[in-house]
């Protein structure tokens, strides 16, 4: 802990985690850039929230079956399945769907209304990623609403039954729906780069009178 916040180095490759599994809950994070890069130093510092972790740790090294909400720069809100890698047990099935349209680079981008896409090992871009982005250290899309390096942004993933979705500093960026597993622990990514959180809260979500 520094300042109030809780600062990851990024020296390694992996993860913290929560001890319980967790459903059906509202997830509010707000993160900011550190200064070390550990990691390529060209390419946009990177790290995510893995979301419905299942398994056992480092079943695909050093992080657990799980979706992510994508935390690197220019994709915040992406959706990654990370799925099971090994060889010697049953494999943990992980997946999501989501309404999508294609954009001008040929990436799969969220659209309320789009195609109904079954993910298939591309990343689920947020809605109004920039076709023109490049994927280069601290640098912005277009239209991003992640704040800018030095600031707080704010991220709230909604995990409702099957659905997740996605919120910017206040902007509904992505959402997925058909999401198995909808339970599991969460984690803090640590991939090569200093991310300070100084917030990290789980609120269940209110359950419907009957």
């Amino acid at each position: 802990m520094r300042d109030g916040a809780l600062r990851i180095s990024g020296e390694e490759f992996g993860c913290i985690a929560t001890k319980k599994a967790y459903r059906d809950y509202h997830l509010i994070a707000e993160f900011k850039w550190g200064e070390k890069i550990f990691g390529n130093p060209r390419t946009v510092r990177n790290s995510g929230i893995l979301m419905h972790a299942t398994g056992p740790d480092g079943n695909r090294p050093p992080w657990m079956a799980s979706i992510e909400c994508q935390l690197a720069q220019g994709c915040v809100g992406d959706f990654i399945v990370i799925p099971d890698k090994q060889t010697k047990t049953p494999s943990i099935p992980v997946d999501i769907t989501s309404d999508t349209t294609i954009g001008e680079d040929g990436r799969t981008r969220w659209k309320t209304g789009g195609t109904p896409t079954n993910y298939s090992g591309r990343q689920f871009w947020w809605s109004k990623h920039d076709p023109e982005f490049k994927e280069r250290i601290d640098t912005h899309g277009r239209w991003d609403v992640e704040s800018p390096l030095n600031e707080w942004t704010r991220v709230e993933c909604v995990c409702a039954g099957g659905r997740i979705t996605v919120i910017v500093n206040g902007v509904t960026v992505n959402e997925c729906y058909d999401v198995w597993p909808f339970a599991g622990k969460i984690l803090l990514e640590v991939e090569g780069y200093e991310i300070l959180f100084r917030k990290f809260e789980l609120h269940p979500l209110k359950q419907e009178s009957k």
